[in-house]
């Protein structure tokens, strides 16, 4: 699913552009590639000299001098191949943090949507992919394939038929190279798919560890990931032991060539057409010139996971632009519209609440109830900003809520959702809805309004403690109460709260009315989405929603007359609870 619209266009080639910023590095590495092939050539050329100068003229001096002028390039060439693998190192480096933002942002976008949840993971991933092949050895070995035709023109010098046994030689293995893309690239991709299938049915299986003990399940659910894991290390055997044949192919070849080279040249200096230390250097040349190639057969799968990264994380940005710039408007009133809302789920065809309208006063609450499904939770998400409308609009203060940067938009609106989501970190830090800088006073007030402070002194740490994310040892109701103290922080206009007495026991239920109650008085406006009548004792208004439609809306009193049988018994149930 695309994430682009009109105030977002797509953009084209971002991959491009952001490679192309990295440039300098690569001229600059390409430009060390240049002398480090270049000093490549000493070893022929010190073969060529020993053999035909040095031992004809039996001069130790010469060799001395050759010896010590060979070291010193040795060094040099030694200096300029770490310095380009640094700078390459870098190069992926760089090319990884221009992305690891937009990325990022865009998979938090497109976690969104629930069809599209298993592409946020693989983009990070594939950023990871292309930036490991920067920093390996393989993308030396590419910028020293274009001197294999130099090497390949310079055994020509030494004689034609050394220079076509070399030809023929690199024309083989880089017939068995395009063989290798083309009877791999389905196997590698099968392999990372059965693979990624595994990882995530075992990351579901442990985020359900106490649902599948207390079910009975660990049988079961461990059988079907067996399954799923052998099936993905099949594949991943089958695309290695493809890969390893040309390796292995490739690397036999090459020596073979070697050895022909060898004996080739030993043939024509018996016939007086070379001399020893042409045969050598020759052979030495070969060698040279098949190693980048060797190397990128070697290290194919590598090559092919970085090129379907690259075309994936081209489309995943391109689907997914980056949010356009919007004007930063002032804190609004606590005034909250809908008028002809009608939404669509991402991912359906059909709308799940039509032609919804409804207005939030400051200082007011207003409840929302029906049944499971019948729409509340998707009039929650649209509130938020969280799903757009297919038609009509929301506004806050005035200003659709387009016009507010996300970030600005949830700091406007706090939220508490039906399950309830903490991060790794302290409890003030989850509170503080993991700000780089929160303020204690904030913490400690949001925490006291949710009536959640005491709560918090009673842990080991109080407010530093530790929180494992949702595999904390706090109880749901805990997780609830600090939960709504993080919807409350930043002192937002606009409070929602979708069932959140779901886990709360009657204390937690009467804080979350106090809480309500004091946002109230406070000027703020509160949205309650429940169908438990203990959740709308302190709200002024209700509506109503079945099957996707406002069917009533008006005074809680009014509503509860004409729409529930009990409603006296709920009215006095409600009084007894807001007392």
């Amino acid at each position: 699913m695309s994430l682009k619209n009109r105030n977002n266009p797509p953009q084209r080639h971002e991959l491009r552009k952001v490679r192309n910023q990295g440039n300098s590095f690569l001229a600059l590495a390409f430009l060390f590639s240049v002398f480090v092939n270049l000093l490549m050539l000493t070893g022929p050329l010190f073969m060529l000299q020993v053999y035909d100068r040095v031992l004809g003229s039996r001069s130790t001096e010469t060799l001395s001098a050759l010896f010590l002028l060979v070291a010193l390039l040795y060094a040099l060439m030694a200096m300029l191949d770490y310095a380009r693998g640094r700078i390459v190192a870098r190069f992926g480096a760089r090319f990884q943090s221009s992305l690891d933002e937009r990325v990022f942002e865009g998979t938090m976008r497109r976690a969104l949507f629930p069809q599209i949840r298993s592409a946020p993971a693989t983009a990070l991933r594939d950023l990871e992919s292309i930036r490991s092949l920067c920093a390996s050895p393989v993308l030396l070995a590419v910028m020293d394939i274009p001197w294999t035709p130099v090497f390949l023109a310079a055994i020509f010098l030494f004689h034609p038929l050394l220079g076509w046994l070399a030809v023929a030689g690199g024309t083989l293995l880089v017939v068995i190279a395009l063989l290798n893309q083309g009877l791999t690239h389905r196997k590698v991709a099968e392999a990372q798919v059965a693979t990624a299938k595994a990882n995530a049915f075992s990351e579901h299986a442990r985020q359900a560890a106490e649902v599948v003990r207390s079910q009975g399940m660990q049988e079961d659910v461990s059988k079907r990931w067996l399954n799923q894991r052998t099936e993905a290390l099949s594949q991943s055997i089958s695309a290695s032991d493809w890969t390893g044949s040309f390796t292995s192919l490739t690397k036999s070849l090459r020596l073979f060539l070697q050895s022909a080279m060898l004996a080739l040249g030993a043939w024509l200096v018996l016939r007086n057409e070379m001399t020893p230390g042409a045969m050598i250097a020759g052979t030495i040349l070969l060698g040279r010139a098949l190693a980048p190639i060797e190397m990128a057969v070697g290290q194919w799968s590598m090559i092919e996971r970085a090129r379907t990264a690259w075309i994936n994380l081209n489309q995943f940005l391109d689907s997914t632009p980056p949010e356009a710039s919007r004007t930063k408007l002032p804190t609004p009133k606590a005034h909250l519209v809908a008028k002809g809302l009608t939404v669509i789920p991402p991912g359906a065809k059909t709308p799940t609440l039509r032609n919804a309208a409804l207005e939030l006063e400051p200082g007011r609450a207003l409840g929302v109830i029906g049944k499971s499904g019948s729409g509340k939770t998707t009039l929650a998400k649209a509130l938020l900003g969280l799903w757009p409308p297919a038609a009509g609009e929301i506004r806050l203060g005035g200003a659709t809520l387009d016009q507010y940067d996300p970030d600005d938009l949830g700091q406007h609106i706090g939220y508490l959702p039906q399950q309830v989501t903490l991060f790794n970190g302290t409890v003030a830090e989850n509170i503080a809805r993991m700000s780089q800088s929160p303020d204690p006073e904030a913490v400690v007030a949001a925490a006291k309004t949710a009536n959640a402070h005491d709560l918090i002194l009673g842990l080991e740490k109080g407010y530093d403690t530790f929180l494992e994310g949702n595999d904390s040892q706090l109880s749901g109701g805990q997780k609830q109460r600090i939960a709504l103290a993080r919807a409350l922080y930043g002192n937002p206009v606009v409070l929602i709260l979708d069932e959140p007495n779901s886990a709360l026991d009657a204390d937690g239920t009467l804080a979350l009315n106090t809480a309500v109650r004091e946002l109230k008085k406070a000027g703020k406006s509160t949205i309650i989405m429940t169908h438990r009548p203990q959740a709308i004792s302190e709200c002024d208004d209700l509506v109503v929603v079945e099957k996707g439609q406002i069917v009533k809306s008006g005074g809680r009193d009014e509503v509860l007359n004409t729409m529930v049988q009990n409603a006296n018994v709920i009215k006095r149930h409600l009084n007894k609870v807001g007392e």
